[in-house]
């Protein structure tokens, strides 16, 4: 069937119009690529297996904590903060109390114990490993992949493997006059490939809604707006409120995605005088923020609402757990509280997060959020005539575009990289006019 497509040149993808790019299984390691009347099918190698040896470990910790940051991360499968979902190799597993096959040997279920599929080890109390000595670890493990099936120049199909990386890999580059048909996704120790790891490229960006068709900021921002658009006569605060994705300590400060909005704002509104504020607390709610007492670091009256901003950006997928019930009751108190002090609001929904934390089963056709969250929040949106961020879009697209949206996530769970963080942006400068 054909599909005619725009002619975007992004600097990873293809750009070709006129056949949809096809990609089925053809052997446990073999991949049919097809655009057009071009096919071939293309030999995949299996995940790359690094063997680690002797690697040391100053202290081990008690094997305690939650299962994906249980003990001590193997540094091999170790992402941001915690360890990588299904890349070890758990028998392969040896702890010794020094270098080289002489040193004493540690039991397995005696002195430590590991969490098999995140690649946590730690200490057992009673153990024979001592809390203030080192332990010297070998193991095996896979690194994740992208390969891309590639139309050359002179119309023959050829497959570029990628670079290897534990949590986030990216396409490789093609050569000059090539055009990138798909991506076929190595998630870590997998068997053999399926249906579920190939990734056609089926459109080149996310389908920007046309401006006439957007809802009006005139009319959900009216204040904001207004300020933007008067230049430097006041200043406009924007307040970005959220968790440990607003935080962001774990990406350089430009590539937060309130301050790539910013940027981006600054330019849209050149005569504006616009401030960026931020407020955020690592792994917590909406709910805990309204919860904690006068004083604390994290007051929602002293640190939120006493900031006066004219525009607050929420972003809580650490609010994820609630149902569509809850994000009314909760939602609409907050939405008091903002209005009282005379603040505008967008919601931000959520990126996604790890698959069977959202109950998926892939990474392909997610186009539809799953969460009662992210409906609650459109819900809520529509019914108080709030402006929405529908960020949640975005990545759910991400599948078209070739990308496993899990390659995004710098922690292997819901901390989005420099690429995810700009797709925040995206939604949010959707709203905004051009002039």
């Amino acid at each position: 069937m054909k599909k005619v497509l725009s002619l975007v040149v992004l600097s990873t993808l293809w750009v070709l119009a006129a056949e949809t790019p096809r990609m089925e299984l053809a052997g446990a390691w073999q991949v049919k690529a097809s655009c057009g009347e071009v096919s071939a099918v293309l030999a995949v190698d299996p995940p790359d297996i690094v063997t680690v040896t002797d690697e040391k470990y100053g202290t081990l910790a008690l094997f305690k904590g939650p299962v994906w940051r249980r003990g001590t991360p193997l540094l091999g499968t170790k992402a941001e903060a915690c360890s990588v979902a299904d890349a070890l190799e758990p028998a392969s597993l040896v702890v010794r109390d020094g270098p080289g096959a002489t040193a004493k040997t540690y039991a397995l279920g005696k002195d430590y114990q590991l969490e098999p599929r995140w690649g946590g080890f730690g200490r057992l109390e009673g153990g024979s490993i001592p809390a203030d000595k080192p332990v010297f670890a070998s193991y095996r493990y896979a690194m994740m992949r992208l390969d891309s099936a590639a139309l050359t120049a002179d119309k023959k199909m050829v497959l570029r493997k990628g670079v290897p990386h534990v949590a986030t890999p990216l396409p490789p580059e093609l050569a000059a006059g090539e055009n990138r048909i798909g991506n076929v996704w190595l998630s870590g120790r997998v068997k053999q490939l399926t249906p579920a790891v190939l990734f056609p490229i089926l459109e080149c960006a996310y389908p920007e809604p046309p401006r006439a068709g957007r809802v009006g900021l005139e009319r959900l921002l009216p204040k904001t707006l207004a300020k933007l658009q008067a230049g430097g006569q006041q200043p406009v605060r924007i307040l970005a409120w959220g968790d440990s994705v607003t935080e962001c300590a774990y990406l350089p400060f430009q590539q937060k995605w309130q301050e790539q909005f910013a940027v981006r704002l600054r330019g849209r509104f050149p005569k504006a005088s616009i401030i960026m504020l931020s407020e955020s607390w690592n792994g917590h709610t909406t709910t805990a923020y309204r919860n904690e007492p006068s004083g604390s670091p994290h007051n929602y009256a002293e640190k939120v609402l006493a900031l006066k901003p004219d525009l607050i950006i929420s972003e809580f997928i650490n609010d994820a757990s609630m149902n569509e019930a809850a994000v009314l009751e909760n939602y609409g108190a907050i939405l008091k509280d903002f209005n009282k002090i005379g603040a505008e609001w967008i919601v931000l929904t959520p990126h996604y997060a790890r698959p069977d934390w959202m109950g998926l089963k892939q990474e392909r056709e997610i186009d539809q959020d799953p969460r009662p969250y992210v409906r609650g929040l459109r819900l809520f949106a529509e019914n108080n005539r709030v402006a929405l961020a529908d960020a949640s879009l975005r990545w759910g697209r991400l599948w078209r575009q070739g990308l496993p949206y899990s390659t995004l996530l710098v922690n292997n769970i819901n901390h989005p990289d420099k690429r995810g963080m700009k797709l925040f942006a995206d939604a949010l400068m959707e709203g905004f006019p051009e002039k």
